[in-house]
């Protein structure tokens, strides 16, 4: 696991910018780092040590050096890989999975990508071809941007703050993704118009001046069973093999326990294949609506895990932590106890396990269900309803009684069908981003932000996934150089999970009937409750002071109006509203700003 970052010039690119982009990174692998010139292109890494300690370090070359790589990630295939490119005559270093990289490529030119399996982001260097390749796992799970900085050099970095230390990269935001964000609590790219992502699934070729990215995957279901019993076999086969694979590091591995179902699954297929007693860590809050650790414990106890728990309450140091970590605009909450969860467990071990994934591969979203039950109610009856609801108090102001949650669906219900989905996912409705932009035009209907597919797994999978859930995962975690692994995200799992029969991939039915001998029956029974924050409360007591500052910046920045920002602030005060996610979003914006567009630029830069 590792951090990547490096140029690409007509020149030689001055390797001193890349050593100032590798130390931006240093968190995301403290072990090892180094900086390597190959003419027109300099390579920097950073390394977390997890395979192969003694022999592991980068950059990794072909026999001859023509063809160099650094590489951030695990290959979980890279034994079978490995039999494979030995028969074919290559002379592969060390033991590990890194050394593997140029000797796929090659084999398989560009397209070497389609042969790995796990979780990557690599910057590969041809000399002989004078080509650049970038490629990126299925799923997103490793993050990899870069830019075109004005005299035409091509920087690319794990995260945003390694392409910041060039002085002349330009930092103008980009105002359809700022208003992306306020739709989704997430920006599609980076939030500066400069920076771009690479996407997922996809390899980036740069030669001759020209880039060009082609998609080597498409999540698809995998070919279907015929009997009940079947998919369930299959599910509970394919869950096992893949916390399995990865389980395979020469340090200790653990797991992130939260209460849910999907932790509860990994913990306990984790137990079935260590030898030893699982380390698990789970993170609490005071108040008792948000606390999930009793459920942790109940799988805890079932399978002796040495557990480890840690409760969160907020400070205002805590979210200039959380802003110095996450280098773009991001507004889901869980962000911060994810940070704090990863930090406690990082004390004790290098690797730990997670169950993201299981809600977007086996249907898990509540707001799945509720989609599918929307269509069947009259908009105009529904419309009566949400602001009959909207009378009472607590339809206002709890997130996770009831009565909120039925407002929220009956406010859905009356929208039309094309914008259902939409309405179910947004955090600043559409109504509400043209009252704070100045130029309401700016605000545009999220649905336009979403891709399309008839089934909702897939619109999570391509966009949600990606943009917020991954995002949030590798940025916490690599903050604490902590490296977490995501098997419901094996992409076998995840063909299999869009393959289920509809009465199997609604409310993780399959998952649920694949585990159920494993599991305590109060964790089978639970609904999703998600790794929610007690938001509201917090901007009424302990953020109350701070919240004005932040959220009031960005009238002072001429961004949105005034009017509507205090409007918000009020109504949440008061009570006559919970607008608590919504000021959460507006603080880590402005504090992005206040890091990105405010801070002073660095002293290098121009080569």
């Amino acid at each position: 696991m590792c951090g990547i970052c490096g140029l690409l010039g007509r020149d030689a690119p001055d390797p001193e910018l890349v050593e100032d982009m590798n130390a931006a990174i240093l968190h995301r692998g403290p072990d090892h780092g180094a900086v390597a010139p190959y003419g027109r292109c300099v390579l920097g890494y950073r390394r977390l040590s997890i395979i192969d300690l003694e022999t592991g370090d980068q950059p990794v070359a072909s026999e001859t050096g023509e063809v160099v790589a650094v590489f951030n990630g695990e290959l979980y295939n890279f034994r079978a890989l490995r039999r494979e490119l030995e028969a074919k005559g290559h002379r592969i270093a060390g033991s590990g999975d890194s050394p593997l990289i140029p000797h796929a490529y090659e084999e398989w030119g560009p397209g070497f990508a389609t042969h790995l399996e796990g979780m990557f982001a690599i910057a590969l260097w041809d000399r002989g071809a004078e080509r650049l390749v970038l490629a990126r796992d299925r799923l997103g799970k490793k993050p990899l941007c870069y830019a075109w900085l004005p005299d035409g050099r091509f920087a690319f970095a794990s995260e945003t703050k390694a392409l910041l230390r060039l002085r002349d990269l330009p930092r103008e935001l980009d105002l359809a993704q700022i208003d992306a964000y306020l739709a989704l609590q997430y920006v599609p790219r980076s939030g500066l118009a400069a920076v771009e992502r690479v996407p997922p699934a996809s390899v980036c070729v740069l030669e001759r001046g020209r880039l060009r990215a082609e998609r080597y995957w498409t999540p698809r279901p995998a070919p279907a069973s015929a009997q009940a019993g079947e998919w369930i076999e299959r599910v509970r086969d394919e869950v096992a093999a893949a916390v399995a694979r990865r389980l395979v590091a020469d340090v200790p591995v653990g797991a992130l326990l939260s209460g849910g179902l999907d932790s509860a699954v990994v913990v306990a297929a984790m137990a079935a294949a260590s030898p030893g007693p699982v380390s698990t860590f789970t993170v609490g809050f005071p108040d008792r609506d948000y606390d999930e650790r009793r459920f942790a414990r109940l799988v805890s106890e079932r399978y002796a895990t040495r557990h480890e728990e840690l409760e969160v309450d907020p400070g205002p140091e805590l979210l200039d932590r959380l802003a110095a970590a996450f280098d773009e605009p991001f507004g889901d909450e869980a962000a911060l106890p994810t940070l704090l969860v990863c930090e406690a467990t990082r004390r004790h071990v290098k690797v730990a396990l997670v169950g993201d994934g299981g809600d977007e591969v086996f249907g898990g979203y509540e707001r799945y269900r509720a989609h599918a039950l929307a269509a069947r109610v009259p908009r105009r009856a529904a419309a009566l309803g949400a602001g009959a609801l909207g009378l009472l108090p607590v339809a206002r102001r709890r997130p996770r009684s009831r009565l909120f949650r039925g407002r929220r669906f009956l406010e859905v219900s009356a929208a039309s069908a094309e914008s259902r989905y939409a309405r179910l996912v947004e955090v600043f409705p559409l109504a509400l981003r043209r009252r704070l932009w100045p130029d309401p035009a700016q605000a545009r209907e999220t649905r336009a932000l979403l891709p399309a597919a008839s089934d909702l797994r897939l619109v999570d999978i391509e966009s949600y996934l990606p943009g917020d859930l991954l995002p949030k995962a590798d940025i916490a975690s690599m903050a604490v150089s902590l490296e977490l692994r995501s098997p419901l995200l094996d992409h076998r799992v995840v063909e299999l999970g869009l393959a289920l029969p509809p009465r199997l991939a609604a409310g993780k039915a399959a998952l649920r009937a694949a585990f159920a001998r494993e599991l305590p029956p109060e964790i089978l029974a639970r609904g999703k409750t998600g790794f929610g924050v007690p938001l509201d409360r917090w901007f009424r007591r302990e953020l109350r002071s701070l919240a004005p500052e932040l959220v009031l910046g960005a009238a002072e920045r001429g961004l949105f109006r005034r009017g509507e920002l205090e409007r918000l602030l009020r109504e949440h005060e008061s009570g006559r509203a919970d607008h608590g996610h919504r000021l959460w979003c507006l603080c880590m914006l402005e504090l992005w700003q206040r890091r990105t567009l405010d801070a002073p630029r660095a002293a290098g830069g121009a080569s």
